[in-house]
């Protein structure tokens, strides 16, 4: 039997949490420990087994993580930590701006090119199961429609993003389907639909005390790639409200792809998510991804890759022989 792939959790909030207990549900890998940008005596982990150690101490432990996942914000960690861990670890994260991908990517490849190391990015649901299945669909049906719907479910991107807003403590934010714009691509008719039309969003938000709500409302509402394109509502609420009524995770969507074959025949194509916990279900991805990207490292196939360059196969802890005769 294969050594069983070493693990690292670069962040430890609701992420890194979801990680630790993927990691725990494998039977192929191993929990290194977690490295929180926190003091590591604060912290104590979900499993008392897991080790806690400081984010410094990353230094010098390159040979004993296989592969290291981050667990940062894509607003403003994961373009500083992204290239600086890449060069000196196997990592995966779940960049999430879609607008900026191309820029983190081409920040991320030079350096893990350099240092032969595979950083695999933007792994997760959407980017990430999302992406892939708008490729199938857009490779099968070429003569159609593509229509992306998320919710109704808490964005973790979004929801970091509000809360590094100055003035607000603590916040989350809810991203909303169009029932109407959901039933017309479903039915295949291939409407025109905005950004606008398809979502709504909603951020329910703790003030700093001395905070303006109205700088508050413009600063969130007229963010670029998180809320400028849609109609955003934004409500103030105590901090008990937010733990009573919003402390839960769940999200979801559906990639829809309609078109015509042949002759004209009409043709719909859907993948859905339902879930319970956003952050539990990104870690899994992640932790999947993470046994690919060992892999294409042992390959050597280094730099910056994406969902795009894994093959299905290298996500299963089973091997060629036997998918090809449990699964095929």
């Amino acid at each position: 039997m294969s050594a069983a792939i070493r693990i690292g959790i670069a962040g430890y909030g609701n992420l890194g949490r979801g990680v630790e207990a993927a990691v725990a549900k494998t039977s192929d890998m191993t929990l290194v420990g977690v490295f929180p940008r926190r003091d590591p005596a604060t912290l104590t982990p979900a499993d008392p087994a897991t080790q806690v150690f400081s984010w410094d101490s990353l230094q010098g432990r390159e040979d004993d993580i296989d592969v290291l996942i981050l667990c940062g914000g894509s607003k403003e960690d994961l373009p500083v930590q992204g290239p600086e861990l890449a060069a000196r670890f196997n990592t995966v994260d779940s960049f999430d701006t879609h607008a900026r991908i191309p820029e983190y990517f081409a920040s991320v490849d030079p350096v893990a090119r350099a240092a032969g190391k595979t950083a695999l990015i933007s792994t997760g649901w959407d980017p990430g199961l999302f992406s892939i299945n708008r490729v199938y669909g857009e490779s099968i049906l070429p003569d159609g429609d593509t229509y992306t719907f998320w919710g109704r479910g808490v964005s973790q991107g979004h929801s970091d993003a509000v809360r590094r807003v100055p003035g607000v403590a603590a916040g989350v934010q809810y991203t909303l389907p169009n029932e109407t714009a959901v039933d017309a691509a479903r039915g295949g008719s291939r409407p025109e639909l905005s950004t606008r039309e398809k979502h709504t969003r909603e951020c329910f938000v703790v003030l700093e005390d001395g905070a303006d709500e109205d700088t508050v409302r413009e600063a969130i509402v007229t963010m670029p790639h998180y809320f400028d394109q849609y109609d955003t509502t934004v409500y103030f609420i105590t901090v008990d409200v937010l733990a009573r009524d919003h402390s839960a995770m769940p999200h979801g969507g559906f990639v829809i792809r309609s078109g015509d074959t042949g002759t004209g025949n009409r043709q719909v194509i859907e993948y859905k998510l339902d879930l319970g916990s956003n952050p539990e279900f990104t870690a899994s991805v992640l932790v999947a991804y993470a046994r690919a990207a060992h892999r294409l490292s042992a390959a050597g196939q280094h730099g910056a890759v994406t969902p795009f360059d894994v093959a299905p196969g290298l996500l299963s802890p089973m091997s060629a022989a036997e998918l090809r005769e449990k699964m095929l």
